[in-house]
């Protein structure tokens, strides 16, 4: 039987050169395209930085504050790390940090320490409940945030009066401190505020970045808000907090265990301990009392008593197998002296009648069927032959 072999090409089939000639404009068209994508991306590689980056001219980008700034004779410079932002604070410079959040406690506590007597203007950009903590004292966040993005002055600050109504709507701020300004309220409470310092220094708590983006600074008094808030200085220093910044993973000396614990662990591990509780309850609930069952199985006494006796003996229970095999003596010893079964381990009952039926010979009836349990197993084995002995001696007519 042969088998039939693949079929050669015929006149019809398409040749290399031919596919390769139906396609080229296909594959030009991709080629192309994939060009065209790499210029793009090369071209745009150096503009696009990021999110409130003053260097990208992208939306939300702050490329635009940056050039206004820098026509009124206020240069802007970047920075990645805490030390660097730490080296520039001074009375002559505007700190912005443009999101607070991402530094962790110990670099906010030593920002706060390098600013606070510097004589310069700090700018927080949205800092949330534990970052304004730490950053100003005093001043705390609200967990509801403005219903409204523009929102009216409402203060005697002087660059929010010539603002005007400004998109400051997000974080809403409170503070004890009587001498901050508060600014632009969402009902009764302040979206920014100003906390003076020692000297002329001073801090700007900003409840949104709205008024730093490319796409909003044009609209309301964005751009005049955000001009007199960072142009007070002739140096502006822009923070833009790096993960990659050695400082994210130094700790304070005095942090312990429990200051690494995310907050609420407390509540969470007694959340813990009531669901073990209920489920040990639940698993361990009895349903009525217990009822005994007959064995499926029918058990020879010899192996019902063998095992018994392994038990005993595997937890050296002596002192039970003795009370087991005295009790069972006396229970079987009380009918044959005509001592009634319910007074057969009460001792006056049972030895002056045992004592009667044996005419007062034999042993020591008190310390046999009433003793101590033996010492060891030759002293339980002692015991058990006596006790059988006891027991057909009784027997005997």
């Amino acid at each position: 039987m042969t088998t039939e072999a693949s079929r050669p090409a015929t006149s019809a089939s398409p040749t290399s050169l031919q596919v390769f000639t139906r396609s080229r404009g296909l594959l030009l068209a991709l080629v192309l395209l994939l060009a065209a994508a790499v210029t793009i991306a090369v071209v745009r590689s150096g503009d696009r930085h990021g999110s409130l980056d003053p260097r990208s001219t992208d939306p939300s980008g702050s490329r635009a504050v940056a050039s206004l700034l820098a026509e009124r004779g206020v240069g802007t410079r970047v920075v990645t790390t805490l030390d660097e932002a730490r080296s520039a604070a001074g009375p002559d410079t505007t700190l912005l940090v443009a999101v607070p959040d991402l530094l962790t406690p110990f670099q906010q506590n030593r920002l706060r320490a390098a600013t606070a007597d510097s004589g310069g203007r700090t700018v927080l950009v949205a800092p949330g409940g534990t970052s304004v903590e730490n950053l100003v004292p005093q001043v705390t966040a609200d967990p509801a945030t403005s219903a409204r993005s523009t929102l009216a002055p409402d203060c005697d600050l002087p660059a929010a009066r010539r603002a005007g109504t400004a998109d400051t709507g997000g974080i809403r701020y409170t503070t004890t401190r009587l001498d901050a300004d508060e600014c632009y309220p969402s009902r009764r409470l302040a979206t920014l505020l100003r906390v003076p310092a020692p000297g002329d220094g001073d801090t700007i708590v900003l409840g949104a970045p709205d008024i730093l983006f490319n796409k909003r600074l044009d609209q309301q008094g964005n751009a005049s808000l955000a001009l007199q808030l960072l142009g007070s200085r002739p140096h502006l220093v822009w923070y833009l907090p790096s993960l990659s910044d050695t400082t994210a993973t130094e700790t304070d000396d005095e942090t312990d265990f429990l200051d690494l614990l995310p907050s609420g662990w407390l509540w969470g591990t007694l959340q813990l301990f009531v669901a073990a509780a209920l489920a040990a309850l639940w698993r361990a609930r009895r349903l009525g009392r217990l009822v005994p069952e007959n064995l499926p199985v029918a058990v020879r006494a010899s192996e019902t008593v063998e095992g018994r006796a392994r038990l005993y003996r595997k937890a050296d229970a002596r002192d039970r197998a003795a009370a087991a095999l005295r009790s069972t003596t006396r229970t079987r010893l009380a009918p044959l002296v005509g001592v009634p079964v319910s007074q057969a381990h009460a001792p006056e009952a049972l030895l002056p009648a045992l004592s009667a039926h044996l005419h007062g010979g034999g042993q020591d009836l008190h310390t046999l069927l009433f003793g101590p349990p033996p010492r060891d197993d030759a002293a339980l084995v002692s015991l058990a032959d006596r006790l059988d002995a006891l027991e057909s001696e009784v027997r005997r007519p």
